[in-house]
């Protein structure tokens, strides 16, 4: 297994297409799976489509499930942040796509994603595994 790290500013967006640089490293690899991992405990991973307003439900979305104004009993931090805290458990802290001669075997539209929406922390890391198949 192959793995290397990389950091994302997520300061200008709660949601970052990190594709490229997924698809970057798988290149060239031949078949296997990739794994994406946010080793943070209040950010996750998705796929999904981006480009077309979806980032920005996305957010909507967990702002209405996961409200930045209720009393939560981890207190710390910004307002809200302990909705962060809940985050990972409903948009998972990690992903594994399919590798098919060096390339991401996605859908048409999808695209990976890291959907952060913690304004304490703007600078994550990645961690991106490559075994080969």
């Amino acid at each position: 297994m192959d793995t290397t790290e990389i950091g994302v500013d997520t300061s200008a967006s709660g949601v970052v297409d990190v594709t490229a640089r997924v698809s970057d490293f798988v290149a060239g690899r031949g078949d296997g799976l990739c794994h994406v991992f946010a080793p943070h405990a209040t950010a996750g991973l998705a796929l999904m489509e981006t480009g077309s307003g979806s980032e920005a439900d996305l957010v909507d979305a967990l702002g209405h499930l996961l409200p930045r104004h209720h009393r939560y009993r981890h207190q710390h931090g910004s307002e809200g942040h302990g909705a962060d805290h809940v985050l990972p458990a409903l948009v998972s802290p990690s992903l594994v796509v399919a590798v098919q001669a060096g390339r991401l075997a996605l859908g048409t539209w999808q695209s990976v994603v890291l959907v952060d929406l913690n304004p304490d922390n703007p600078r994550r890391r990645l961690r991106i595994s490559f075994l080969p198949g």
